[in-house]
C-alpha cells in the first residue's frame, strides 16, 4: 500500500496541468492521501456544523462538507465512484472550498455564537488549502479542463 501511495510514475495516473502556471506549488501529498482528506474535511465539517445550536452554522456544515464530499466522490481520481469532474476544477473546488470554510463562521455570523463549529470550519479550511497547494493532482482517464488528453511519460519529483 505504502509503495501504491509513493508511486509517481505514469502508473498512477495522468499529471494535472498547473493552474495559473503555478499551482500546486509542490507535490508532495499524494492524490490517494488527499482524496482521504477531502472526504475526512467534508465529514468533520457536516458533524461539527450538525452539532452546533445555530441554524446558519447547521446549514454551512451542510453545504460546506456535502460539497466536500460529493466532488470528491465525482471527480476523475483513483478512490472516486465516479469519474466525471476533471481533476483541475477539483484543484479550483479546494482553494474555493478552504476558503469559504475558513470565512464562513464570520461572514455567516456564526463565529461567535458558536464558537467551536467555527473553529472547527476555520481550521478545516486553512489545512484544504495548505493540502492543496502542495497535493501532487493526477486524473486517471485524462480529463482536463478543455478536454485535451495529455500523458505523463515519466515520474515527477517533488
Amino acid at each position: 500500500m505504502a509503495r501504491h501511495v509513493a508511486d509517481k510514475s505514469a502508473r498512477a495516473g495522468i499529471l494535472s496541468r498547473p493552474l495559473f502556471e503555478r499551482l500546486p506549488l509542490r507535490r508532495w501529498v499524494p492524490a490517494e492521501v488527499h482524496t482521504l482528506l477531502d472526504y475526512r474535511g467534508g465529514v468533520a465539517a457536516l458533524v461539527a456544523g450538525q452539532l452546533s445550536k445555530d441554524r446558519r452554522a447547521r446549514r454551512a456544515g451542510r453545504v460546506l462538507g456535502a460539497s466536500a464530499i460529493g466532488v470528491s466522490l465525482f471527480t476523475d481520481a483513483r478512490l472516486s465512484l465516479a469519474r466525471l469532474i476533471p481533476i483541475e476544477a477539483h484543484e479550483i473546488f479546494d482553494y474555493v472550498q478552504g476558503t469559504a470554510l475558513a470565512l464562513a463562521p464570520f461572514v455567516l455570523g456564526y463565529a461567535r455564537k458558536s464558537p467551536i463549529t467555527a473553529t472547527v470550519h476555520v481550521l478545516l479550511g486553512l489545512s484544504s488549502l495548505a493540502v492543496a497547494l502542495v497535493t501532487d493532482y493526477r486524473c486517471q482517464t485524462g480529463m482536463h479542463l478543455g478536454g485535451e488528453s495529455r500523458t505523463d511519460p515519466e515520474g515527477i519529483g517533488a
